[in-house]
């Protein structure tokens, strides 16, 4: 049986003329240009007594640019010389490494991440504006609005060949260990440092070192309610005291944290009463019979060895079979898993959430963090942190920015372009590549007006078409 009838008297040339591939890439460079974000950049990588040909800001913005479309090294910069009739002249693979490389020191980074948070103030000011409004997030129903919800995690990065500041991981691979923040309301990576790949999973330091990047990225009016949410790799005695002490007269910031379970936090789960378990709450809101919650701050008898205002919330669940073989010997006999929750959301609360002081809320709370496995670290390394390019540690820094704005970009079009399209508005980077980023065209000329021109019947046709329509529109920051 014949089944290639499809290709009879199908010709295939490649002499094709005034086509476009990857057209929604004027989408994410409009999005930083009208941002400000790609004259800060010019700025901030700007060097006295150097007049590169090619801008080095433009050149950031492009690798990022390529990058969202699913570049995976800094070659990958030549698809958008297929799109120099529109965008204009790409930059060359030599001058990508170069910027950065520049982009990788010190000095330049500090001014790259002002560069970006005057962008980020404009821009979620805009998205205020927007009949959507800002995205706050809902837990278990209920809308935590003025809370910006800030989550922390590390990922691995593995290296498949030798480079620069590789080493072997905690999981017997290769590589890297980079350590994240991410704006869980826009899904943006506020900040991240590259870290050799045996960096240690609580390492104070490199927290705080991230979470101040994180906060100075955070627009000052979005920094008065904070919630920051840490598993249980990542909590140590230094970072809680850090949290502890970040609030302020102008500053809420509460927080939770995932906790290491000992055979002492067993004994003050033994001694809960049975009618103080409660039943859990799902993601959406409604009951969950075969899950419970409920708090053990008074049992604690670690609780007088950590800072004062911490409260701890046990949940216990039935293990799967999966999970059977690595259950301690008390949760055999019980027949239950058990996870405790650290934090300092008081007994009032989290302000302007009624019922957020029950531990079942709580509970549900930290269990969101587990969002930021997928819109923080698999959205990162679906753009650009699958795979560090370089062998030299300062152009894998740079290519780590570039991978962050790359964030922030295809954060921007959704939430602008896009925030009354349910279909792409909270859609993840393959998603938004097949109907969006590498939608092919025609560039035409006409009256000395380009055109370009994009399928009549795209079934996204009008989403592109508006999406551009307001990107035009924004207004140029002050």
């Amino acid at each position: 049986m014949q089944h290639n009838g499809w290709d009879h008297a199908l010709k295939v040339t490649g002499d094709g003329a005034g086509l476009v591939g990857h057209a929604g890439a004027i989408l994410l460079r409009k999005a930083a240009d009208q941002a400000g974000l790609t004259a800060g950049l010019s700025a901030a990588l700007r060097r006295a007594g150097k007049s590169p040909l090619f801008d080095r800001g433009a050149a950031l913005v492009s690798m990022a640019v390529a990058v969202a479309l699913g570049a995976t090294s800094m070659s990958d910069i030549a698809v958008l010389a297929h799109l120099s009739p529109v965008l204009g002249a790409a930059p060359s693979g030599p001058t990508i490494r170069r910027t950065l490389d520049l982009a990788g020191t010190p000095a330049v980074l500090e001014r790259i991440a002002r560069a970006r948070a005057k962008a980020r103030a404009h821009v979620w000011k805009l998205i205020e504006g927007t009949p959507a409004g800002f995205p706050w997030l809902v837990i278990a129903g209920k809308a935590l609005t003025g809370w910006l919800v800030i989550d922390m995690d590390a990922t691995l990065v593995t290296a498949r060949s030798d480079k620069e500041g590789a080493a072997p991981t905690w999981k017997k691979g290769y590589g890297f260990h980079p350590l994240g923040a991410w704006a869980a309301n826009t899904r943006e990576c506020l900040a991240m440092v590259l870290r050799p790949g045996n960096a240690g999973s609580n390492t104070f330091a490199d927290h705080r070192e991230v979470l101040a990047a994180a906060v100075r990225q955070v627009p000052a009016r979005f920094r008065k309610k904070i919630i920051v949410r840490v598993d249980g790799a990542g909590a140590s005695h230094e970072l809680i005291r850090h949290l502890l002490s970040m609030s302020s007269p102008r500053r809420i910031l509460l927080f939770t944290c995932g906790w290491m379970i000992t055979a002492a936090d067993e004994d003050a789960i033994r001694q809960v009463p049975a009618d103080a378990w409660k039943p859990g709450i799902g993601q959406d809101g409604q009951v969950e019979e075969d899950k419970h919650a409920a708090e053990i701050t008074d049992l604690m008898s670690r609780a007088g060895n950590w800072p004062d205002g911490l409260r701890w919330i046990v949940r216990r669940v039935k293990p799967s079979r999966r999970q059977m073989r690595n259950l301690t010997a008390y949760e055999k006999k019980t027949g239950w898993r058990y996870s405790i929750t650290c934090t300092n959301i008081p007994d009032a609360g989290i302000s302007g959430v009624p019922g957020s002081h029950h531990p079942q809320y709580i509970d549900v709370v930290h269990r969101e963090h587990a969002v930021v496995e997928t819109d923080g670290v698999r959205t990162a390394k679906a753009m650009g942190l699958r795979n560090l390019p370089s062998k030299t540690w300062q152009v894998n820094k740079g290519w780590v920015i570039a991978a962050n704005i790359a964030a922030d970009l295809t954060a921007w079009t959704r939430l602008l372009g896009f925030h009354d399209r349910a279909d792409l508005k909270e859609a993840e980077p393959d998603t938004l590549r097949y109907r969006i980023w590498h939608l092919p065209a025609r560039l035409a000329r006409h009256a000395r007006q380009r055109v370009l021109k994009i399928s009549a019947d795209w079934p996204w046709k009008k989403a592109f078409l508006t999406c551009w329509q307001r990107l035009c529109a924004m207004p140029a920051p002050a």
